[in-house]
């Protein structure tokens, strides 16, 4: 069973570690807020590790050592690169996804070997394409007129 350590119990966090337990891996969650587990619902099976995601040692507790997939996905950018670069170059963790929000940051950091999601750009690109594809229609008609 592959082992996945979650940094960050928000929404994107906590709909991760779900995700990932019903594929059958096993889960821990580390946060900050005691109160974050309450996204994973009461009869939640995986592990919890109550604390600051940068604390090398709370990463040791928490498994990073075993971790094949580490996902980071705090609140806050640097936040979440710092733990990135940590899980990757300190613990080895060769499978490191880092959420930030920032494009240009996004592309500096993916640039250097961060695996880096950033929904921000993802957003421009979808809402660009659709309002492209609202005016391909209206263009369509003026030119036919």
């Amino acid at each position: 069973m592959p082992n996945a350590l979650i940094i960050g119990c928000g929404r994107v966090g906590s709909s991760i570690a779900l995700q990932l337990h019903e594929e059958g891996w096993d889960v821990t969650v580390v946060d900050e807020n005691e109160d974050a587990l309450s996204r994973l619902g009461e009869s939640w099976p995986g592990a919890y590790v109550v604390g600051h995601g940068m604390d090398a040692d709370l990463l040791r507790d928490a498994g990073i050592e075993d971790a094949d997939a580490v996902i980071v996905a705090t609140n806050g950018d640097n936040t979440n690169i710092i733990i990135g670069q940590v899980a990757q170059k300190r613990f080895g963790v060769s499978c490191v996804v880092v959420r930030v929000l920032d494009p240009n940051r996004a592309r500096f950091y993916a640039e250097r070997g961060l695996n880096i999601v950033c929904p921000t750009s993802v957003a421009i690109d979808r809402l660009l394409d659709a309002a492209r594809a609202c005016a391909i229609p209206a263009a369509a008609q003026e030119a036919s007129s």
